[in-house]
């Protein structure tokens, strides 16, 4: 498998020709880096203007690695071609370098770019891009590959910093300035210690001088985590925050991640951007928020396969329930308001926004009873909704990066009643829902006044809860919270609520038994459920090896136009469009248990009789279209003829696949492929005539883009897994990704 990393942009504030003088302070060694023994300048070429420079350098590289491993491979030290190109008048130097040791064996490439900041002339940037394939090695693929990734993380990690060591130096030796190349400049020689040869030296044999320790500044040995602890009387920003380096808005700046995410690995930082440009790549239009990434790549220990997985499932959820608008668009009923015994106060001492639950306090049953299970997840969705909102504000207000909140859940009054079997069946839900779509968002969760029934609790809910998760739960039994140790190292004195012994009034509702008056039935339940969790314009349907989905059109007018929009949630499918004169027979359902299923979120439908023949019963009016699983297309057809049209997803069977870099939506749910052949689909349609269709491609075109086709009422979301953009010809739709 292809290793790849992609650095963040690393901002020098330096002006460029003064960061190339201390770039070439590296050559021909650097005792900074002890496992760069040599370099040898292998071919020298200077434009006739003395703009462009271009060396060839072979480097020789002593690789940390066993000895056992050193023998057998029959070499001492790994060679490199690096091939540097700087442009005095463009103000770049572009970098390119691979191995030529082994190049049979393993293909390393690496490509490294310095520029001029994009906003501010007199800093540089930096970029650096690197891929690991290694084909065979003696049978020790995995060692070389962990030894490999070990040694370039290390190398990217002091990478800056050697460059502010010999930026100090220059400093220190009077050089503040370089000037700016102009056309009638002579080249000028770039400033080099005295201390250090330039002629080159003889390779490999060469001593390995000890590493130098790199004086750091102030601010990045002071530098805190996302979750460090922070003193009191730290300075605030007071909601402002600093200036930082801007960056082109597709890119990620090193300080910008610092600030706002946190300190990360140089893997940790390649795996964000990567799949940050993966979405971009396959995901048009509104994208998650950096910090909303990182908590799935968090999730899944910055396994970008397996994050990839669950961002794009949770992608598809907030599209097809609308989530992204849940704040705006739900409002709590009163009987939520006055007995659900929870709500948002002040924050932890680490900045963290706290939310407090009072659970032995809650009618558990009689909300369940009174509101039904939707919409107690609706309500607490808006509270996770709310709690990333504001994790964003303290980022800001205590100018450092805050991702999660703390939870306090005071269990006083806890007894055999809240374990009633449907209260446990909706935490039991919600807790799955949650841990789904909201990965790493719980930083801390303090369980105070634990009654003896709480083991019992426990036993049913933690097998539910991520193994992360549950190392952050700490619980006190009676009193235990008020000592040493307990809540007051957790939570300012200050804000400490009255119902446990502090002094600040809280807000969150007392709660008490709901009235029966309030209960609902069942049938009243259920319908109201319907009403509030499928407030969605999409359907759902499952697709089988062999039992197609088929939706059927009725068309009056010709040159109507048909339009869709569809996700592919599970497997992989193909798409098509039929017509037919005559009307097909009533829909035959397949039965769900025949294929195993037991959840009820989808329908198949099959209108095609089997005794159909194609070209005389029925015609195919637009080319099969394959999706992948995880994508989202939209697309149109403006029909020719009236009568009865046929939208078809059908199973599609995976050919084998040769091996990729790096996979796109295909291979990105693999691991759910399940022996069922089972896909699932979601779907909108919609039928508008040729002057309305006309009349929203005019609206679209004059808003420069043809990027969807969207009526008044269709309520596209931005969300989605990959979208796709359709343009439409007069016999046929074309669908593109």
């Amino acid at each position: 498998m292809v290793q790849k990393y992609q650095s963040p942009v690393r901002v020098y504030k330096h002006p460029f020709e003064l960061v190339m003088a201390a770039y070439e302070r590296r050559f021909p060694t650097c005792h900074l880096i002890p496992m760069f023994v040599a370099s040898d300048v292998m071919s020298e070429d200077t434009s006739d203007d003395g703009s462009t420079v271009k060396v060839e350098r072979r480097c020789a590289l002593d690789v940390d690695a066993p000895r056992l491993l050193k023998r057998i491979a029959g070499v001492d030290y790994v060679y490199f071609i690096q091939k540097n190109t700087l442009n005095r008048k463009e103000r770049t130097l572009h970098i390119e370098s691979h191995n030529e040791t082994f190049s049979n064996r393993v293909i390393i490439h690496e490509t490294c770019c310095y520029s001029v900041h994009p906003e501010n002339e007199d800093w540089t940037c930096f970029e650096q891009t690197a891929s690991l394939d290694i084909k065979s090695f003696f049978g020790f693929e995995s060692t070389v590959e962990k030894i490999a990734m070990k040694q370039y993380a290390s190398s990217i990690k002091k990478g800056k910093e050697i460059i502010e060591f010999y930026l100090k130096e220059l400093e220190d030796e009077g050089i503040t300035h370089v000037p700016r190349w102009t056309p009638s400049s002579l080249p000028l020689p770039l400033p080099r210690p005295s201390s250090l040869s330039t002629s080159p030296p003889t390779l490999p044999k060469l001593a390995i001088t000890p590493c130098v320790s790199i004086p750091l500044p102030a601010d990045a040995r002071d530098g805190s985590s996302a979750d460090t602890k922070q003193d009191s009387s730290a300075p605030q920003t007071d909601g402002q925050t600093e200036n930082l380096a801007g960056t082109p808005e597709d890119k990620l700046d090193a300080d910008y991640i610092k600030r706002y995410l946190g300190d990360l690995t140089p893997l940790q930082e390649s795996c964000l951007i990567r799949l940050r440009k993966w979405l971009q790549e396959t995901h048009k239009g509104k994208i998650p928020k950096d910090e909303h990434i990182l908590r799935f790549l968090r999730a899944r220990d910055f396994n970008m396969d397996r994050a990839r997985e669950i961002l794009c499932q949770s992608l598809t959820w907030r599209k097809q329930h609308q989530v992204d608008y849940l704040l705006e668009t739900w409002s709590s009923p009163q009987v939520l308001q006055d007995y659900y015994t929870g709500g948002w106060h002040h924050h932890d001492r680490d900045g963290r926004p706290l939310y407090i639950l009072r659970l032995g306090q809650m009618d558990t049953k009689g909300l369940v009873r009174a509101l039904g299970e939707e919409s107690l997840l609706r309500h607490v969705l808006s509270i996770n909704e709310e709690g990333l909102r504001r994790c964003e504000e303290n980022t800001k207000v205590f100018g450092r990066p805050i991702s999660c909140w703390t939870c306090l859940v005071d269990l006083e009054g806890l007894n055999m009643r809240h374990l009633w079997r449907p209260g446990v069946k909706a935490l039991l839900r919600i807790i799955e829902v949650v841990e789904a779509n909201y990965p790493e968002t719980l930083g801390r969760l303090l369980i105070l006044r634990a009654p003896r029934v709480f083991p019992v609790l426990w036993t049913l809910v933690s097998p539910f809860i991520d193994e992360n998760t549950r190392k952050k739960f700490l619980i006190y039994a009676g009193n235990d919270y008020q000592g040493p140790g307990g809540l007051v190292d957790y939570i300012d004195k200050e804000i400490i609520p009255d119902f446990l012994g502090g002094e600040c009034m809280c807000e969150v509702p007392e709660g008490g038994l709901v009235p029966k008056s309030m209960y609902r039935t069942a049938e009243e339940l259920e319908n109201e459920d319907v009403r509030l969790w499928t407030e969605t314009i999409y359907q759902s349907a499952s697709v089988f090896k062999g039992a197609p989905h088929e939706l059927l059109i009725e068309i009056i007018d010709a040159s109507s136009v048909i339009t869709w929009d569809f996700d592919i949630c599970k497997g992989d499918v193909v798409f098509n469009i039929y017509h037919s004169k005559r009307a097909p027979q009533l829909p035959r359902k397949d039965p769900l248990g025949a294929h195993g299923i037991t959840s009820p979120g989808g329908n198949n439908v099959q209108l095609i009789d089997k005794s159909w023949t194609l070209g005389q019963d029925y015609s195919m009016v637009e080319s099969p279209l394959t999706c992948k699983e995880g994508e989202s297309v939209q697309g149109s057809h403006i029909t020719r003829w009236p009568g009865f049209y046929i939208l078809q997803w059908k199973f599609h069977n995976m050919p084998a696949c040769s091996a990729t870099n790096l996979p796109r939506v295909d291979d990105v749910l693999a691991t759910l492929q399940v022996s069922s052949h089972k896909c699932k689909v979601m779907y909108y349609t919609e039928v508008l005539g040729s002057e309305d269709f006309r009349t929203a491609c005019y609206d679209v075109q004059s808003l420069g883009s043809m990027t969807s086709l969207e009526s008044s009422h269709s309520g596209f979301s931005q969300l989605s897994a990959a979208t796709t953009s359709s343009s439409q010809s007069q016999s046929s739709s074309m669908i593109s990704r």
